[in-house]
């Protein structure tokens, strides 16, 4: 394995802060060649993934932190790790944004983006931590 690109960054838990750090990781992420195309669904899922982590692991409390690892190499392509210290949450009681009622929400379409944005999605850790994978 060769590992082209590892960043591991930390932050608080404001919205206000996820744009300049999205940014920053785009920025190293397309430097290095990774997700090559997939420059779009990379930045949606992040920024995703980074709001859920702000917003309902973290409460909306900045005084609070959110961990993300971004890996890149040739063979496994991007993983993408956001970390957050909430209580956790099982993936299977969300309900789905694409029936029923949920269709006319405005908000509870963070994990199906995800979902469509990368190759595969894992929760760990109670529901504290997702993976995601872009090949």
């Amino acid at each position: 394995m060769s590992l082209l690109l590892r960043l591991d960054e930390t932050l608080v838990a404001n919205r206000e802060a996820v744009s300049a750090l999205v940014e920053h990781i785009m920025e190293t992420v397309s430097d290095m060649g990774c997700a090559a195309g997939r420059e779009f669904e990379v930045r949606l899922a992040i920024v995703e993934a980074l709001t859920n982590a702000i917003e309902h692991g973290c409460q909306n409390d900045p005084t609070r932190k959110i961990q993300i690892c971004v890996l890149c190499d040739e063979e496994h392509g991007m993983l993408i790790i956001v970390q957050d210290p909430g209580p956790g949450f099982d993936p299977a009681s969300i309900p789905s944004p694409v029936v029923g009622k949920n269709i006319f929400a405005t908000h509870g379409r963070g994990i199906f983006l995800i979902n469509l944005m990368v190759d595969e999605v894992r929760f760990e850790r109670g529901g504290t931590e997702i993976h995601m994978r872009i090949k």
